[in-house]
């Protein structure tokens, strides 16, 4: 039997040799019992035993290229310095290839597939560039979900190679080691795109499209490489030319950009009380924003993602209940690098608000409620671009006129608005949010400027999102929709090894913190001096708390009995500390940056604090 493009399978049930491309219908066609038999002792025979195979071939793959080779040298020419994996018998030759490249190539080798798969989020997050991941098949690929659809989510660049049984045995259920049905399948679900390499000649062509492709969609992607293709030979002249270039931001540009950003103008002009809103997809462009805000004397406010664009020290930067206040009178909204989504499905559009929404990915564009004006683009590129055009306008209006509108006044109204509103509202939180923002303010008190916050699903992280001041991008890590409760200390870890010139601060709770304190015994090992924090009320929090609030206090399965975080972290050989007041937990934050090489985990005993999710989810106003 052949697949669609006529090359030859392995059988009814199997991937052919050289794609993933599903067989096409076909009448069963007659085989005799010898030809069966000869077929299956032919396939019998390509799976030995692996260890077996190496060494039979070690000596062999010292004197030639193979796709081993090939791997460790793409990763080394697209500037990967570190590689988040846990090692296992189906990638051995990789590991044997990486030992001569350690001093390019890092391992960094976690406790559980869940931590390096988050380890590379994290590391990605906190720097904006590509991050690799190296795991076993079949459940050592599934820890890896979770930290997979959590980077989908969040646009991030993790480059996934996940090994497959050897790649006669592939979908025909022997039992091998590691064996999962349809595990391509899984791993397309959960990234951009995934391909198996099942053979040398193929192996760096699918590796440097992957990359691109993760680059161009700024998402995860995997590639999936069979235990005895690893040994398989590859052209030598493939290793000279790996390394993937940079998108060229132009390419994902709409066509007529300048035609939407000349209409964009228009509809600045006209505007009375503007807004912006920043996601993820505006973290490379601080400057083109801020520009862009103080223009259009726009206030621009976030959720989770996009802290830092704009700096909390800036009188623009709003946090979204203001930002919900202001909601019924905005007339202009410019959504940058955000999928928008609360704002239009929580509280309300109409015919009054002009829409302009500009974001990489076109498929964003409209998905909820059809922009008035839909730009597809890099944020740095269209801001620019903006910034560019609306000084071009400003030269050619009069000048008594406003150089953006002819509302000058109504303008500087808005901003006295934006202004009192937003001391009212941070007043009001700060005082029915008391306990989580003297915690809040006592990390910040600690914590440089530049320093990471990794949150949490907790009630210390939903009271962050709102009142944690952020001054600098990529400073503040969130799951963003996903919601991936336990990501925070592997995902720490992962962007405090990428960033060990700077200070990152995982906040947990008791139950959250199990998921991956584990990786705890990582950080000791390769000495990454991350900062864990556990806010500790024995209870899955936020379960308890709604179940008070909405189900007349019948509470379930929300109750711990946690250990103590001090001594496990001691156990683990990091420095464990304890702080029972905010003043104690500033001071031990001090403590804790005090070491370059050793992690430090602080328990804080806390109780019941208020419901934040009154200010989160706002209703509907228009």
């Amino acid at each position: 039997p052949t697949c669609s493009r006529g090359r030859v399978a392995l059988g009814p049930r199997s991937p052919c040799q050289r794609c993933v491309l599903a067989l096409p219908a076909m009448a069963a066609q007659p085989e005799s019992k010898e030809s069966r038999r000869a077929a299956k002792k032919a396939k019998l025979a390509a799976l030995s035993n692996p260890l077996h195979a190496a060494q039979e071939q070690v000596a062999d793959d010292n004197q030639r290229v193979t796709v081993a080779k090939l791997a460790v040298s793409f990763l080394q020419q697209n500037k990967i310095t570190t590689l988040f994996c846990l090692p296992g018998v189906q990638n051995d030759p990789f590991f044997d290839e990486l030992y001569d490249k350690k001093a390019d190539i890092y391992p960094l080798e976690s406790r559980h597939e869940q931590g390096c798969a988050y380890m590379a989020l994290g590391a990605a997050l906190a720097t904006g560039n590509p991050q690799a991941f190296l795991v076993v098949p079949g459940p050592g690929f599934l820890n890896t979900a979770a930290a997979l659809c959590t980077a989908y989510s969040l646009n991030a660049p993790v480059f996934a190679i996940v090994a497959a049984i050897p790649q006669a045995a592939i979908g025909e259920g022997y039992g091998l080691l590691h064996d999962i049905p349809n595990q391509l399948l899984l791993l397309q679900s959960l990234t951009k795109g995934a391909r198996r390499i099942c053979g040398g000649e193929d192996a760096a062509a699918i590796l440097k499209e992957s990359w691109q492709s993760m680059l161009d969609a700024g998402k995860p992607v995997g590639v999936e490489v069979p235990a005895d293709v690893w040994r398989n030979p590859c052209p030598s002249q493939h290793l000279d030319d790996l390394a993937v270039a940079a998108p060229d931001t132009t390419v994902h540009a709409d066509d007529d950009l300048l035609d939407k950003i000349e209409d964009t103008v228009e509809l600045v002009r006209a505007s009375k009380r503007p807004l912006i809103i920043v996601g993820r997809g505006a973290q490379d462009a601080p400057d083109e924003v801020r520009e862009l805000s103080e223009k259009l004397t726009a206030p621009v406010a976030c959720r989770r993602t996009g802290h830092g664009v704009v700096s909390a020290r800036h009188s623009a930067c709003i946090n979204m209940p203001v930002a919900h206040k202001l909601w019924s009178t905005v007339d202009l909204v410019i959504a940058i690098g955000t999928r928008f989504q609360v704002p239009q499905m929580e509280w309300g559009v109409d015919d009054a608000l002009k829409i302009v929404h500009i974001d990489i990915n076109a498929d964003e564009l409209g998905r909820i409620t059809e922009p008035t004006i839909g730009i597809q683009g890099d944020a740095k590129l269209v801001v620019g671009l903006l910034n560019e055009e609306l000084e071009n306008a400003a030269k050619e209006v009069e000048e008594h006129e406003c150089p953006m509108c002819s509302h000058k006044k109504e303008r500087r109204e808005w901003r006295l608005h934006v202004g009192r509103v937003k001391e009212e509202t941070m007043k009001s939180l700060r005082s029915e949010l008391a306990p989580q923002v003297a915690w809040l303010d006592a990390i910040r008190a600690a914590l440089p400027d530049d320093g990471i916050l990794v949150d949490e699903l907790t009630q210390i992280g939903y009271a962050a999102w709102l009142m944690f001041p952020v001054y600098k991008p990529r400073t503040f890590l969130s799951s963003g929709y996903q919601g991936t409760l336990g990501w925070g200390i592997a995902t720490a870890i992962g962007a405090q090894k990428a960033c060990m010139d700077r200070r990152v601060v995982s906040i947990a709770g008791d139950g959250g913190a199990l998921y991956t304190i584990n990786e705890l015994a990582t950080a000791v090992h390769h000495k990454i001096p991350v900062t864990v924090i556990v806010f500790n009320d024995n209870a899955f929090g936020n379960v308890k708390l709604l179940q008070k609030a909405l189900y007349r206090g019948r509470t379930i399965a929300s109750d711990l009995t946690s250990p103590d975080f001090c001594q496990l972290a001691t156990a683990f050989g990091a420095r464990g500390l304890r702080a029972t007041t905010p003043a104690e937990l500033t001071k031990q934050l001090g403590v804790a940056f005090s070491s370059s090489t050793q992690p430090t985990l602080i328990e804080v005993p806390v109780g019941d604090f208020p419901n934040p999710w009154p200010f989160i989810l706002a209703p509907r106003v228009r």
